[in-house]
């Protein structure tokens, strides 16, 4: 094994780690990765100097992220109604991609998307990597001041504090959102969701999904009961379970054999944000117990007494 292709092999999974924060796909970091692979092996072949290997291969990686999120913003611009995050299954990430959770969950991943392409990669740099902004300056090729700022205004924006509280449900968050929808319980649901909770739902035209983000926890609790009438009326099977997704745990609504995931977001113990991904091409990464997509994890756990 050349030196190049043993430092990739080492330094893999970190590099997954942060394309999949860069871009929110996590095919597509796998794809970057492996192209950082054969970038390097060209590079020692032709007898470029490489001081260190782990830095050549971090700021390839950064840059062919940032060069990859430009090229597919125009594309979630025109995205057939809201663009979510591909989840993935906590156990089928490597242990380096999940070191740190926070810069890892839907919901800022969600968020992420709002920033411009060098300040995503400051702030997943520095957040989930423990990098100074000089190390990051030279990745970026800006000064380190310029690097502060970014990280600074990045995390504003994402609302990242410097001792982050887990935004991620609970499971008397997760029994609560059951209940209320198996049970069409609207008027009940103001105590389950904040009055300003969004619902965005990510069918990516191939399921039929709200195109739009709905606003408020009475009308985020009708389209649940609106969905699960119509099984209902149809005689399709309804079931729910608990997934672990980007270190997180979260939903899956099955109907009709069909499963999705559902992603809560968090604050002051209510749900503030609840994300439904039903697009079953972002949905094969987390299935990781052998089955097929639309099959079930482990049961929601009851809650202790």
């Amino acid at each position: 094994m050349t030196t190049a292709s043993l430092a990739w092999s080492t330094e893999r999974n970190r590099l997954v780690g942060i394309a999949y924060r860069m871009l929110g796909d996590f095919g597509a970091a796998e794809d970057i990765v492996s192209d950082v692979a054969l970038e390097a092996l060209r590079a020692e072949s032709s007898g470029d100097e490489v001081r260190s290997w782990a830095a050549w291969l971090t700021t390839v990686c950064v840059r062919r992220s940032i060069d990859q999120l430009r090229r597919v913003q125009s594309a979630r611009e025109e995205y057939p109604g809201p663009w979510l995050p591909e989840p993935v299954a906590t156990e089928r990430l490597p242990d380096d991609v999940v070191a740190d959770r926070e810069m890892l969950s839907l919901a800022v991943l969600h968020l992420a998307e709002q920033l411009e392409p060098a300040a995503r990669a400051a702030v997943v740099l520095h957040r989930a990597f423990a990098m100074t902004s000089v190390e990051i300056a030279r990745i970026l090729d800006r000064s380190p001041a310029s690097v502060r700022q970014l990280i600074s205004r990045g995390e504003k924006r994402l609302q990242l504090r410097d001792e982050p509280a887990a935004s991620g449900a609970d499971v008397a968050a997760l029994r609560a959102l059951v209940t209320a929808i198996e049970t069409g319980d609207v008027a009940g649901v103001a105590g389950i969701l904040t009055d300003d909770a969004i619902l965005w739902a990510d069918g990516g035209g191939r399921v039929k999904s709200a195109l739009n983000p709905i606003f408020g926890a009475e009308r985020i609790v009708r389209f649940f009961v609106g969905i699960l009438d119509k099984a209902a009326a149809s005689g399709a099977a309804i079931s729910v379970g608990v997934v672990d997704v980007n270190g997180e745990r979260g939903l899956s609504l099955s109907v009709g054999g069909m499963a999705d995931v559902i992603s809560l977001e968090m604050r002051g113990g209510l749900i503030a944000g609840v994300r439904r991904v039903s697009n079953p091409e972002k949905l094969s990464r987390v299935w990781w117990t052998g089955g097929t997509s639309g099959s079930m994890s482990e049961p929601l756990p009851k809650l202790d007494a």
